[in-house]
């Protein structure tokens, strides 16, 4: 497998979207808000020009790829889309977060006919390494979702499967080494992490 010089491996979560319970979950967009913080985000000039960007194929993650991209390439991979929920599609917050409870309370289980945990944590694992099979000239964004994007992070970290190390909101990111993959911090919003994101040269 060839493997990265050096770098990071960042998962970004798309921020804050436009909920429309008569379109498909997949096709929301950005919100006003989500854009305006992914904006913000892009222009610490975060991440750099020696980048390579991968997205969900969801619209919500596209968006946002393409506003950190500042007109950079971005590619897509099928398999980083979010835990597939369409058994249910819409349905209101107070139900999806028990959905996304017991989800991963018992990774092995569908919750209401939703992906298993288990089974959405293979597919991210499986993306990554397939993207991991082509040189990148410093670091690797997937620019993706919290569910999934959690999943991910629980299997380099090593740790079990839980909720406990999902995002505190929309709009985050948790970051790896290239080409070790040890991880370097867990979830942070946008806002915490910026400062301290390199500028491009």
């Amino acid at each position: 497998m060839t493997r990265f010089p050096g770098g990071h491996l960042w998962c970004v979560s798309h921020p804050e979207v436009a909920i429309d319970p008569g379109v498909p979950v997949p096709d929301w967009p950005l919100s006003d808000q989500g854009r305006a913080r992914a904006m913000a985000l892009a222009s610490t000039g975060w991440p750099g020009p020696m980048t390579r960007i991968v997205s969900s194929p969801e619209r919500k993650a596209r968006e946002t790829a393409e506003i950190l991209a500042r007109g950079a390439p971005v590619e897509g991979h099928p398999h980083l889309a979010e835990i597939d929920r369409s058994s249910t599609g819409y349905v209101p917050h107070a139900r999806h977060e028990a959905l996304a409870d017991a989800l991963f309370a018992d990774p092995d289980i569908s919750a209401a006919g939703w992906e298993t945990a288990r089974a959405a944590q293979a597919r991210a694992v499986a993306a990554l390494e397939d993207l991991l099979q082509e040189p990148c000239p410093a670091d690797l964004v997937i620019v993706g979702h919290g569910g999934v994007g959690t999943l991910l992070w629980c299997h380099l970290a090593g740790r079990p499967i839980s909720r406990v190390e999902d995002q505190p909101t929309g709009g985050c990111v948790w970051a790896t080494t290239l080409p070790s993959l040890q991880p370097v911090h867990p979830w942070r919003r946008f806002e915490a992490l910026a400062p301290a994101m390199p500028h491009p040269k």
